[in-house]
């Protein structure tokens, strides 16, 4: 138990009993260490109270009036609801904490708070210590916080998630074997051995890992900067009761550790209940109970609220404090709860040690130099490890891949036979080279726009986690990610060329060739980077397509075969200036037709009526093509991969910062 403390000139007259020589019986502090032997962590005292102390000892974590509001929209007007209202507590080293509390009480915020955590539109008010000195960026270097959803690279295996995640969040002076001995040393305490192998799978796969096998993941990875302080929400939602308990039960033992771990938590069984040390109970944003878990039932029954013995206490707390269809009389009754836990015993020693760590951090005014003494890996480092972690996914994925490239073949190969053996020398042969020319742009844009326009979305969730929790930047994902798809977005126009110009009987000769399989490329890099910039502009990819399909109908109907560029409207003289369709096709065709002297005009193909295009530079200027274009087609088609790219960066790096 807590005793009351006086400071007075920075004096301490009595201190909060703390174990120091193993024979202390406060709580959290001589825990049983029953099964901690070989589990890779060993006991440490908890929080010295008479100085500042290394964070290797815990700590403790306290919050004072506070208050975290949301926006929330009113008669079309952004005004802020509060969410959590004025609220006091602590946590010490060695504490396993359950916040409970019906649906809508504010379980999520107050947590999301205290890990600070919290998003754009949460506004959060009061002070949170942790060891006596405000939070802040450094929150992010030694807690560790667990999500609700799990959210993985599912074609990765355990072990190469793991080591992928220790590159990225580790100490860069650390060296590769320390940190492959720390991942073994993880994943044996998570039990997650047997299956380092193992790919992670997703979602309605019948391989991969379980559940409760994604969970331990996911509590392993953040375990690996062996933060002294973790935040866990709903760690055990969508686990059956055996891998709940199991899950939990580890983190009873780490805290025993000396940690300090704060979970919100829906419904647990009472087996699992049992292995929480405190309690925060949670109801209309204020605190109903905050204390050890075996004091809350006699709280509760002090107040007139005695749970039957057939009742599952974290239910009857829960029960208790639920408010069903707004009724007056249970918001009456959860109002005298807390009022009365403000003012009772409970709440006076949550107080005690409260002011103890304001007084300790104006005695002690400096900084944490936890930031400092980190060294995060360089960002060629994470670019490096983010590539790697990306590529594995295209090259084990067939739908992002291999699929794509099996299809592009197909669709490489009806093209060539559909042209094969025309005469490009005749006047039939020339619609037939335009059409084949059509069909090589046409073919090395919508496919892989469309393609990633639905790929690189999938695993934004996990890029947004990763990114607020300063796991890397916006550009180095962004490059990353462009860098993984690159050597398919070069092999994919390179096959298509390879088979379908041979057979279409286009010119043949080495120049003409490598020039086709350039320009393909371009497009095929342009095409990708304007749909990385739809997919990164739009929160769904619906909501994407349904602004990109105009957009390419108009650079398709002003790609130059169809409206020569002298007579587009006005209004619709910009799209010579986004439209690679139009670079592409006109310097394809100044590939086929420059030089070109001798056009047969009496085939017997052509209608005596129509005009005959005699030669090569005919055929360009019945299209309004110039030979003169050629290298400023190229360069502008580089340029416009540059800008479509730089824009796909900014409206994700807009996304990250929402």
């Amino acid at each position: 138990m807590l005793k009351k403390l006086k400071i007075d000139d920075g004096i301490i007259e009595e201190l909060i009993p703390l174990q120091t020589n193993g024979n202390d019986d406060s709580p959290g502090c001589d825990a049983d260490t029953d099964g901690l032997e070989n589990s890779g962590y060993t006991q440490t005292k908890c929080r010295s109270y008479s100085r500042w102390s290394p964070l290797e000892e815990g700590v403790t974590l306290a919050w004072n009036d506070l208050t975290v509001s949301v926006k929330v929209p009113v008669n079309r007007k952004v005004v802020f609801k509060q969410i959590i209202n004025n609220v006091t507590g602590a946590l010490k080293p060695g504490s396993l904490a359950a916040i409970m509390g019906a649906s809508g009480a504010g379980k999520s915020t107050l947590m999301t708070a205290l890990g600070y955590r919290q998003r754009a539109d949460m506004q959060v008010e009061g002070d949170i210590l942790i060891n006596g000195r405000p939070i802040g960026d450094y929150m992010k270097y030694m807690s560790g916080y667990m999500p609700q959803e799990d959210l993985f690279v599912s074609s990765l295996t355990v072990l190469e998630h793991m080591n992928i995640m220790a590159h990225l969040k580790l100490d860069r002076k650390i060296s590769s074997a320390e940190k492959q001995n720390k991942i073994k040393m993880i994943l044996k305490q998570l039990g997650l051995t047997k299956c380092m192998q193992t790919k992670i799978g997703a979602l309605g796969q019948s391989k991969g890992l379980s559940g409760g096998e994604k969970k331990r993941l996911t509590f392993a990875t953040e375990l690996l900067n062996d933060p002294p302080i973790l935040f866990c929400d709903e760690p055990t939602t969508g686990l059956d009761s055996f891998s709940a308990q199991k899950l939990v039960k580890i983190m009873n033992r780490m805290s025993m550790a000396g940690r300090t771990i704060l979970c919100t938590i829906h419904q647990p069984s009472s087996e699992v209940f049992e292995l929480f040390t405190q309690l925060i109970l949670v109801a209309e944003g204020r605190i109903a109970y905050m204390g050890s878990r075996a004091n809350a039932t006699e709280f509760f029954e002090k107040l007139g609220f005695e749970c039957p013995s057939s009742y599952s206490p974290a239910d009857f707390f829960i029960k208790t404090l639920a408010i069903p269809c707004y009724e007056t009389n249970s918001k009456i009754a959860v109002k005298r709860i807390c009022d009365q836990f403000a003012v009772s015993d409970y709440a006076k020693e949550v107080d005690v040690v409260v002011q103890y760590e304001f007084h300790m951090g104006r005695a002690q005014p400096r900084e944490f130099e936890l930031r400092s003494q980190f060294k995060e890996p360089f960002w060629w480092q994470k670019l490096y490890w983010l590539t790697y972690r990306w590529s594995k996914e295209v090259l084990r994925d067939p739908s992002i891949q291999s699929l794509r490239i099996l299809q592009r073949m197909v669709i490489a190969l009806t093209v060539g036979l559909a042209y094969y053996g025309t005469d490009p020398m005749t006047q039939m042969g020339v619609q037939a080279v335009e059409g084949a020319l059509f069909m090589f742009v046409a073919e090395n844009t919508f496919y892989p726009m469309y393609s990633v326009l639905a790929a690189f979305p999938d695993n934004t969730p996990l890029f947004l986690r990763e990114h607020r929790s300063g796991l890397y930047g916006t550009a180095v994902y962004y490059i990353s990610r462009v860098f993984a798809l690159l050597p398919g977005f070069i092999i994919e126009p390179l096959l298509f060329v390879l088979i379908a110009y041979w057979l279409s009987g286009l010119r043949r000769t080495p120049y003409a060739f490598c020039m086709t399989v350039l320009i393909a490329t371009l497009t095929t890099n342009v095409a990708t980077a304007c749909g990385i910039m739809f997919s990164n502009a739009f929160e769904s990819v619906p909501t994407a397509m349904a602004y990109l399909v105009p957009f390419d109908y108009v650079l398709m109907v002003t790609s130059g075969l169809f409206v020569k560029r002298g007579t587009v409207p006005v209004l619709m003289a910009w799209t010579r200036y986004v439209s690679w369709l139009m670079y592409s096709t006109e310097s394809l065709s100044i590939i086929q037709w420059e030089g070109v002297k001798n056009i047969s005009c009496h085939d017997g193909s052509r209608n005596d009526t129509l005009p005959c295009l005699p030669d090569g530079p005919s055929v360009l200027d019945k299209y309004s093509f110039s030979e003169d274009n050629l290298a400023c087609d190229i360069w502008n088609m580089v340029f416009l991969l540059i800008v479509f790219h730089l824009l796909g960066y900014l409206c994700l790096r807009r996304r990250a910062r929402k």
